[in-house]
């Protein structure tokens, strides 16, 4: 299981403007939907933005605190 506020912390060390909202899906803290704002996705298309998340949320991915993601990634224009 991961909080809201560790996942916010692994996204905000990748991108640290980052603005993330973050529901769970099934109440048992492991599948997310993840909303996550930055200007870092500035140029990168939705697949890259993607990687990005997965990258930034490597270490709770594979330990076994996430299971499952829902990813919306955005720039600020793109809100």
């Amino acid at each position: 299981m991961i909080t809201p506020e560790v996942l916010t912390d692994y996204v905000r060390k990748a991108m640290p403007d980052a603005v993330v909202s973050v529901t769970d899906r099934t109440g048992t803290m492991d599948h997310l939907k993840v909303m996550v704002v930055s200007t870092s996705f500035s140029g990168k298309n939705l697949l890259d933005r993607h990687r990005m998340i997965y990258q930034a949320l490597d270490v709770p991915l594979k330990d076994g605190r996430i299971h499952a993601l829902e990813l919306t990634a955005k720039t600020p224009d793109e809100q």
